[in-house]
C-alpha cells in the first residue's frame, strides 16, 4: 500500500473503540492493538516524533496495510485483543513488551476454585485464559469477573473435612458482600461452580452467553416478585 493510500485509510477509520491490526508488505499480522477511538489511536503512531523508541517505529516502517473492527464498548475490545494475540502471536505484541512475559488469569484446580493473575504458565496448575497484553487489561477483566460473580479470594484449603469440622471462619469479604462464605458452608460447592462457569465465559469473550444467563435470572426474580 502506497503512503497516499496509508493515509487515506487512516483518514476513513472510525471514532469508535474497537481493535485495529497492521500488516506488512508480505501481508503478515505484525500488531494488533485496541483503542476507545480507533482513528486518533491509529493517527497517534504517524504523527509522534518524540519519546517514541526505536521498535515502535520499526513497527511503523513495516506497516503497509490496515484492518480494523469496531466493538461495542472499549471491554469487547479488549476481550477481542487479547484473543487475537493469543491465536497470532503478532512480531510486535511481542517485541514492544521488552520480553517480558505476559500476564495470565487462571483458574485454580482446587475445591470452590479461585481465579488468580500470574505471569507463569504451569498447566497443571488450573485453566489459563490469555495472554493478555497488558497487567491493567488483566486486571480490568479480572474486576468485572469479580464484581459479577462471588468468587472467594482467600486462600483457605477449603476440603469438605476443614469446612466440617468449622476450621474456619468467615472473612470481611463475606461481610461486605463479596463473598457468600463457602469456607463456613454457607454457600454450596455447586452455586460456587455455576459462577465459576460464568465467569469462564468471560474469560473466553462469550458475553452473549453471560447476558443471557443474567436476563435468566432477572425472569426468575420478577416471576417471584423478588427484585
Amino acid at each position: 500500500m502506497e503512503e497516499s493510500s496509508l493515509k487515506e485509510t487512516i483518514n476513513r477509520l472510525p471514532e469508535s473503540p474497537g481493535v485495529y491490526r497492521y500488516y506488512n508488505q508480505e501481508d503478515t499480522l505484525i500488531y494488533v492493538g485496541k483503542a476507545k477511538n480507533i482513528r486518533k489511536r491509529v493517527t497517534s503512531y504517524f504523527t509522534k516524533s518524540t519519546g517514541v523508541n526505536r521498535k515502535t517505529l520499526k513497527l511503523v516502517s513495516e506497516i503497509k496495510r490496515i484492518e480494523y473492527t469496531v466493538s461495542n464498548t472499549e471491554f469487547d475490545a479488549l476481550l477481542l485483543e487479547n484473543n487475537l494475540i493469543k491465536q497470532n502471536q503478532p512480531k510486535y505484541n511481542i517485541l514492544l513488551k521488552d520480553d517480558k512475559t505476559f500476564p495470565y488469569l487462571c483458574i485454580l484446580k482446587e475445591r470452590f476454585p479461585r481465579i488468580i493473575y500470574t505471569r507463569k504458565y504451569i498447566p497443571k496448575q488450573g485453566e489459563y485464559f490469555g495472554p493478555f497484553s497488558s497487567v491493567v487489561a488483566m486486571k480490568n477483566v479480572l474486576e468485572l469477573v469479580r464484581k459479577l460473580y462471588s468468587i472467594r479470594t482467600c486462600s483457605l484449603s477449603l476440603s469438605e473435612n476443614n469446612i466440617t469440622a468449622q476450621k474456619f471462619k468467615v472473612c470481611l469479604e463475606f461481610h461486605i458482600g463479596n463473598c457468600k462464605g463457602p469456607c463456613e458452608g454457607l454457600q454450596e460447592e455447586a452455586h460456587y461452580l455455576e459462577d465459576i462457569a460464568q465467569a469462564r465465559y468471560i474469560l473466553k469473550g462469550n458475553l452473549s452467553l453471560v447476558a443471557q444467563h443474567f436476563e435468566e435470572k432477572m425472569k426468575e426474580a420478577a416471576g417471584a416478585l423478588d427484585f
